[in-house]
């Protein structure tokens, strides 16, 4: 009884706001002032400002660790003592490799030993499946088994003439360190090492099956490009470099997860992007601290601001052009090798609402098509609720006839407005994921019918009324208009919260929960952009909103992401449209005259 006293003094009593600082986007402007000015402070300084102010701040463990248990801990960490150096000795090397691959069990493990102008051991490690045979045999093995630039009585390290002046491969590079080398093998490299050296060579070996470039699957357009992101991450920053030929399109890696050793890439252009941008993003991928990361899904759930929201707060996208676009008006891409989508930051909620194909239309028919979009959103989040409140509280806002059909619909129906709608709901979500798993066309074809045979014989056994199937298929017709996935997914769970409210309080209650919901999205950031914005906070009027005005009118970047470069182009982009049109034609024709008359005279 004390404890829940105290627990619930907590909630009504004073206490000190301790949650961490929220990142925000600084301008133009205060990076000119500060940004770079910490970049140069002194080294001294950085070491006084990394000492803990007082004693509160140093933790310490809250109960002693048995020696026993931290040393099985460090030797399972630890293969073996010498893991930060590698060892000059052949035979330690090979058994260190064996060792942490678990060799001989592990059949994957390729070590192939040989000699060197018949007097220098050397040895090769791959992983069998992972590499390309044909690239070990010619470019490597043969080299080295035919080569008669190293004398066989030399002694020392014959790593660098064999790098310089032996290898064939189109990258090679030194690794000093034994964990760099185990994670070249497991990348599908081959590396080499020759007896008496104190670091390997990595060859690029590569060979691995992959899926080729192919259409879009969820972001399918009629007109623009019908290029696709798929597993590879070498692949997909291609595809972005072949479409953005900037020099100052930077790209930098990273590893995520303790075991999966998973690359990440973030993709930037340099001189355009915030720079404090850069940095928040680097600090939470380096923050990241788990053991396996296989999909873009999985990082997104790690790097987000607000993991309750019900919205998204980054742009997943499979298309190459539309990663290109967001990086241009200076964003940030995140790479991830092994999934096909490209996470971009930060994310608003009219980003959401956009899609790849506005910028290939004419400016009436893109506007156009966000409208419907936006009115898609009103009616998969709200048509549902609409129809409880007003079939159960506000029958006087229908007209009568309309309100005397439905009660005839609905008169043989045993059920209430919100059991029926709320069992139509699940039986559509039902239907809809069932098409998702089952293969093939198979898919859709049960989707299709299932929906049809469902309603139909739904309504002939009196369960549902008439109406409610016309409310949920325009729902579904709503969701399905939505072009971003999450999104999407946000709004069918919305939904039923919108019908629920809709059924205890009528208009009053869906009126309180959308206040909730948009109080909610004022707050949420993404990256330290609102995620309202630029409605709010309402800053520069932008043109390319929900009306996308013409192209050459669009001369600003959007200035919610604070870019260092605002200008997107000239005020006068179409140039041809003040020149004179007959200036160019009557200056041939002028020299023409000219040539023709000094060849008559």
């Amino acid at each position: 009884m004390k404890k829940a006293l105290l627990n619930l003094l907590k909630f009504i009593t004073y206490k000190e706001n301790k949650s961490p600082k929220e990142f925000y986007l600084p301008s133009k402007e205060e990076i000119e002032e500060y940004y770079y000015k910490d970049k140069e402070t002194d080294s001294t300084d950085e070491k006084t400002q990394s000492k803990p102010k007082d004693s509160s701040e140093i933790k310490f463990p809250k109960k002693a660790i048995p020696v026993a248990e931290i040393q099985k801990k460090q030797s399972n960490d630890k293969p073996e003592a010498d893991d930060g150096t590698i060892s000059t000795n052949i035979d330690e090397n090979i058994n260190y490799i064996k060792k942490i691959f678990n060799s001989p069990k592990n059949k994957d493990l390729v070590l192939r030993e040989f000699i060197i102008a018949g007097n220098h051991r050397a040895f090769i490690a791959y992983i069998d499946g992972m590499v390309n045979n044909i690239i070990i045999n010619n470019f490597i093995l043969r080299p080295l088994l035919t080569t008669d630039k190293i004398k066989s009585d030399s002694g020392g390290c014959q790593l660098d003439e064999v790098l310089k002046s032996v290898l064939e491969t189109n990258q090679a590079k030194e690794v000093k360190e034994p964990q760099e080398a185990i994670y070249e093998i497991l990348s599908g490299n081959t590396i080499l090492y020759i007896d008496g050296c104190n670091y390997y060579v990595t060859n690029e070996t590569k060979g691995f099956d992959k899926r080729g470039v192919e259409t879009p699957q969820t972001e399918g357009l009629v007109k623009g490009p019908q290029e696709a992101f798929n597993e590879s991450i070498r692949t997909n920053i291609t595809l972005v470099r072949k479409i953005i030929k900037s020099p100052n399109l930077t790209t930098e890696f990273f590893k995520l997860g303790r075991r999966s050793k998973t690359l990440c890439a973030i993709m930037y252009i340099k001189g355009l992007v915030n720079p404090a941008l850069v940095d928040e993003v680097k600090r939470r991928l380096d923050g990241i601290d788990t053991d396996f990361l296989c999909n873009s899904g999985m990082l997104e759930q790690l790097i987000e601001d607000k993991s309750y929201a019900l919205v998204p707060s980054v742009i997943n996208t499979e298309r190459p052009d539309r990663t290109s676009s967001h990086i241009v008006e200076g964003r940030i891409a995140i790479f991830l090798d092994g999934t096909p989508f490209v996470i971009i930051v930060p994310a608003t909620l009219p980003s959401l609402i956009h899609s790849p194909e506005d910028s290939a239309l004419k400016w009436q028919y893109a506007t156009f098509l966000r409208l419907i979009r936006v009115f898609a959103i009103f009616l998969a989040t709200l048509l549902p609720g609409l129809y409880v409140a007003i079939t159960n509280f506000h029958q006087e806002m229908l007209p009568t006839d309309l309100l005397i059909a439905i009660a005839k619909a609905k008169e043989n129906v045993p059920f209430p407005t919100i059991v029926e709608i709320i069992l139509m709901e699940l039986s559509f979500e039902l239907i809809r994921e069932a098409g998702i798993r089952v293969p093939g066309i198979i898919g859709n074809t049960l989707g299709i019918i299932g929906a049809l045979i469902l309603g139909q014989a739904a309504v002939q056994a009196n369960i549902v009324s008439p109406v409610l199937i016309i409310i949920v298929a325009i729902t579904g017709l709503g969701n399905f208009a939505v072009p971003n996935f999450s999104l999407a997914f946000g709004i069918r769970l919305l939904r039923f919260i919108f019908i629920i409210t809709g059924a205890l309080l009528g208009f009053y209650g869906i009126s309180l929960t959308m206040l909730i919901f948009v109080a909610l999205l004022c707050n949420t950031n993404s990256f330290g952009v609102p995620f309202l914005s630029p409605i709010i906070p309402k800053t520069r009027r932008s043109r390319d909103l929900y009306i996308r005005w013409p192209l050459w009118m669009q001369e600003l970047r959007p200035d919610i992401i604070n870019p260092m470069d605002e200008r997107r182009q000239p005020p006068i982009s179409k140039k041809w449209s003040v020149e004179n049109p007959y200036s160019t034609k009557n200056n041939i024709i002028a020299k023409d005259e000219e040539d023709n008359d000094e060849q008559k005279g």
